[in-house]
């Protein structure tokens, strides 16, 4: 039997490759994500906050625009607290709509990781010609206000086309973050040369986990400490990424923020056995890695 495939990449398990440290000498390397989300009122896609399927009302849109308005700063101050780099996922309507945003991103110097134009639609419905539309228009946006072009890729919804790859590519990103398929970096294949899959969550996520499954705050902040334990134990034998996702309209809740804080404070402890960096700045790394070093490279 053959079933369907994509032959992106090929399987090869984590104890029969190359082994490779980060920057310092360091084993584990860890990255905070944060999705900056803007969307239509009234119309379109947009998660609710009971975690079902509702319409889209003034209700769930003020719940979602609680995370541009308030959430997000909360984020950023702690961020700032921990002395932490950021990456943002980052619609490009929000930047349009919201200039107080880029002021502050800019004024931190973080990374904006490209998410689409907005999570009230999905791009892996369209056709190719307006799929490559939507990543254009993205992608001149976030140029344009943050002063330098995105070179990662996060899909609204973390979802694809069986073109993205290609079209991702082909528009100049380096990396992209949909496919959760490994704790390490992995080249893929596309129609005009490979792209780096960098580690993104989907279970330490805060979507998932606090509106989807109804965890709590603080059951979020131990399974990220969980997480974080066992993989930094785990590093002994493999150069891992240990990363993090959340959304500031829900992370931002004052009642989780507090356990995430102690979540991130039990981090930063072990700072000096950590690279603590950014997706991009995995992605370039690894590109400078010796072929043949990370799956897929050679």
């Amino acid at each position: 039997m053959k079933l369907p495939g994509h032959g992106r990449y090929d399987y090869i398990p984590i104890h029969k490759r190359p082994q490779y440290e980060w920057p310092g000498r360091t084993r584990l390397a860890v990255t905070f994500n944060n999705n900056i989300e803007y969307f239509a009122f009234g119309a379109g896609l947009g998660s609710d906050s009971t975690g079902a399927p509702a319409p889209q009302s003034q209700r769930n849109y003020a719940w979602r625009d609680y995370g541009n308005r308030v959430g997000l700063w909360h984020y950023l101050d702690l961020l700032d607290e921990f002395g932490l780099p950021g990456a943002h996922n980052v619609n490009s309507a929000v930047l349009e709509q919201c200039p107080d945003i880029v002021e502050r991103l800019n004024g931190r110097g973080d990374e904006y990781v490209g998410h689409g134009r907005t999570n009230s639609e999905r791009q892996d419905v369209l056709w190719e010609e307006d799929e490559a539309r939507l990543i254009a228009e993205c992608t001149e946006v976030l140029a344009r206000l943050s002063g330098r072009r995105p070179e990662g890729w996060l899909g609204p919804y973390i979802a694809q086309s069986p073109t993205t790859l290609d079209l991702l590519k082909e528009a100049g990103y380096r990396y992209v973050m949909d496919w959760a398929l490994d704790d390490q970096p992995v080249w893929m294949r596309t129609r005009t040369g490979p792209i780096l899959s960098v580690p993104y969550p989907l279970e330490i996520n805060d979507s998932p986990a606090l509106v989807f499954r109804r965890h709590t705050g603080r059951q979020f902040a131990e399974m990220v400490i969980d997480q974080f334990d066992e993989m930094l134990e785990q590093s002994r034998s493999y150069p891992l990424v240990f990363a993090v996702s959340v959304h500031p309209f829900i992370i931002g809740q004052p009642f989780r923020l507090r356990a995430f804080r102690d979540a991130v404070r039990h981090i930063v402890r072990q700072r000096d056995k950590l690279w603590i960096t950014t997706p991009g700045e995995i992605a370039r790394y690894c590109e400078a890695l010796p072929e043949g070093t990370i799956p897929g490279s050679g």
